[in-house]
């Protein structure tokens, strides 16, 4: 079935001016226990930059696979050779693996055409989840925010245009600590209700590292709107592996680590001019677990890993919460 013969809705409540055809499962529908009764996890993959980054990331597809993760979520290079890359490596994904995948799509330095042709590379694909960002300014994450002259504003558009195209699931991003471009809590929060009322069906959370955070999104959003605010927030953990990787994700958000948490990092790192990395891995690893442990405690729907390419961390995480690996399945 091509894109450009697909035009219908999937969210219950909406009129769909075609009946749904797609038969694609969401992401909501992933989200019920497993077999074993455990909660679903997910992991995040970022775009290859070359031959040998891209063997890396099918090594670790191959390893979760086996883990059977609920879906995985490419995140996207913008433009050029890196754009065409992102979309090739996503679709692969989908065509050649039987994982659940879902792919990032942002507004940053694209017309609204160039979205639509986007989407329809993906729908080609077979991809029919995407993960809606208005995204970030190339170079300076937390600089300047500049629309293209011909594309859209905000996340809550492109979440409109999705939508309208077809037949489509989608997801939006949420933020425990508020986006740096919030001018408060109680403006992010609006933010996030506006997205989902324009027809998002969950949320995955920016990174944290105190489950209090995430609590009160939570909170914050079922009170906001009782309805809206009560779509699934997925929360997004990063096993740490290196004290510097970590600080300078957390620099490109805005945020800063948890003072408890940096100081745990920092006595593994130890007093000598280069970093324990074996112990900061080690206490890193240990500070994923428990954050997991308590998000599970507080009934998250799910747990989405940032894993950088790599599953042996995420793997020894979800090792340490029970999870098992089986044989390889047979490939879609």
């Amino acid at each position: 079935m091509s894109f450009d013969n697909v035009r219908g809705y999937s969210t219950p409540g909406r009129v769909s001016r075609t009946p749904h055809v797609s038969g694609t499962r969401s992401i909501v529908q992933q989200l019920g226990p497993r077999p074993d009764g455990s909660v679903p996890f997910s992991v995040e993959f970022n775009p290859p930059r070359d031959a040998a980054g891209e063997a890396r990331l099918w090594r670790a597809a191959r390893e979760f696979e086996r883990l059977h993760p609920a879906f995985v979520s490419m995140t996207y290079g913008a433009g050029g050779s890196t754009r065409d890359r992102t979309i090739r490596v996503t679709g692969q994904l989908a065509r050649e693996t039987t994982l659940l995948t879902v792919a990032h799509l942002t507004a940053v330095e694209h017309s609204v055409a160039e979205l639509r042709s986007i989407v329809g590379a993906y729908a080609d694909s077979g991809i029919r989840n995407l993960l809606v960002l208005r995204g970030d300014p190339p170079g300076d994450p937390l600089g300047d925010w500049v629309k293209h002259p011909e594309g859209v504003e905000y996340a809550e558009e492109l979440v409109r245009m999705v939508r309208d195209l077809g037949d489509f699931h989608v997801g939006v991003a949420s933020f425990p600590q508020g986006h740096p471009r919030s001018a408060d809590l109680d403006t992010d929060t609006r933010h996030l209700v506006s997205k989902l009322r324009a027809g998002a069906e969950y949320s995955i959370t920016q990174m944290f590292f105190d489950p209090e955070h995430y609590l009160r999104l939570r909170d914050r959003a079922l009170a906001a709107d009782p309805v809206e605010g009560a779509k699934p927030i997925i929360p997004e953990l990063m096993p740490i592996t290196s004290l510097r990787t970590v600080q300078r994700a957390v620099e490109l958000s805005g945020r800063e680590l948890p003072v408890a948490v940096m100081e745990r990092l920092q006595r593994a790192a130890g007093d000598g001019p280069e970093e324990d990395r074996a112990a900061v891995r080690a206490a890193g690893i240990e500070i994923a677990t428990e954050m997991a442990q308590r998000l599970i405690a507080e009934g998250a729907p799910c747990l989405h890993f940032i894993t950088l390419n790599f599953a042996k961390a995420t793997g020894e995480v979800l090792a340490n919460l029970g999870y098992t690996m089986s044989a390889a399945p047979a490939h879609a």
